[in-house]
């Protein structure tokens, strides 16, 4: 009798979770989204969750820019799930922060939504109005017209008065606050737009090469604030060139990073395996373990290859 009880149980949980399942999929995206705008309300109230109703604004900007990478991250290993998980942080990041911002008063999710929708029907008029666009590279002109022309209607309306003083550039609407890599892309990005760019990759590669040898020359100088500018032209050119080889330089140097990372703690591994640490190896001894890595990584690269031919 009780075995037939718990068959029953288990039946029964089973039907109840396949109606969860069926009002699951029922919900539209938009009673989603207002379910999750509610959760977050209740931990922002009176009796919520104590470390939600701490945060502010400038507390979280740590978590959106985690939760930005993490996505990154997340995309790159090809797990849906974990990409759509992801995803799902970083809007709850949006949430978070309009909450705030509506229990000040200032503004809310549906204005958030609301500045978005009405941009990007602004914003392609090649598609929602009556503009022709031939191209990728002519819609992007578009883009940046309507930008600028967005930066002087906001001034116009006394927004943006911390810049009013200052004549009106193309390079408007590049965030400093954006990381170095990333603002160096946009800067070369923007100019690029107007035509203020090389003619081929050989121009860039010949520039890192002239920001090279004005580093090396400025290392015998001992001046280190020196130092600091012809490396930040270095950095400044070899992003270029990523921009222009339509490369993200965020992330080709997160990838770069996480590849060192990986050979490192292999070459720590291979050094336990002959019972000694990594850091009491000699230079040579490392630099062999090195590309004792690297060669192992290629033939299992080749591998895979073989594999995906079969």
């Amino acid at each position: 009798m009780p075995a037939q009880r718990k068959q029953n149980s288990q039946r029964s949980k089973k039907h109840a979770a396949k109606t969860r399942g069926a009002k699951v999929k029922q919900l539209t995206p938009g009673e989603w989204f207002e379910k999750l705008v509610a959760v977050q309300a209740r931990l922002r109230a009176p009796g919520g969750c104590p470390w939600d109703r701490e945060q502010t604004h400038h507390s979280l900007r740590t978590y959106l820019l985690e939760e930005a990478y993490e996505v990154l991250e997340a995309l790159d290993t090809g797990n849906d799930a974990k990409f759509a998980e992801e995803m799902g942080d970083l809007l709850l990041q949006i949430v978070f922060h309009s909450q705030i911002a509506r229990e000040q008063g200032r503004f809310g999710v549906a204005d958030v939504i609301r500045e978005i929708h009405d941009k990007m029907i602004r914003r392609h008029p090649h598609v929602f109005g009556e503009v022709r666009a031939k191209d990728s590279a002519e819609v992007l002109r578009n883009w940046e017209q309507i930008k600028a022309e967005e930066r002087r209607a906001s001034k116009g309306h006394g927004e943006g008065r911390e810049t009013q003083t200052e004549a009106p550039s193309l390079l408007d609407g590049v965030s400093r606050a954006l990381p170095a890599t990333l603002e160096g892309f946009q800067l070369t990005r923007k100019a690029s737009r107007i035509g203020f760019d090389w003619d081929n990759a050989d121009g860039v590669i010949d520039k890192i090469r002239e920001e090279t040898a004005e580093l090396e020359i400025a290392l015998n100088d001992k001046d280190k604030q020196r130092w600091e500018e012809e490396m930040g032209d270095l950095l400044f050119a070899a992003v270029n060139l990523a921009r222009f080889l339509h490369v993200d330089p965020e992330i080709a140097l997160k990838k770069a990073n996480a590849k060192f990372s990986r050979r490192f703690r292999a070459m720590e591994a291979m050094a336990r395996k002959s019972g000694r640490e990594f850091k009491d190896l000699q230079r040579g001894e490392m630099e062999a373990l090195w590309v004792a890595t690297k060669n192992r990584e290629g033939k299992s690269e080749i591998n895979e290859l073989a594999k995906a031919r079969k």
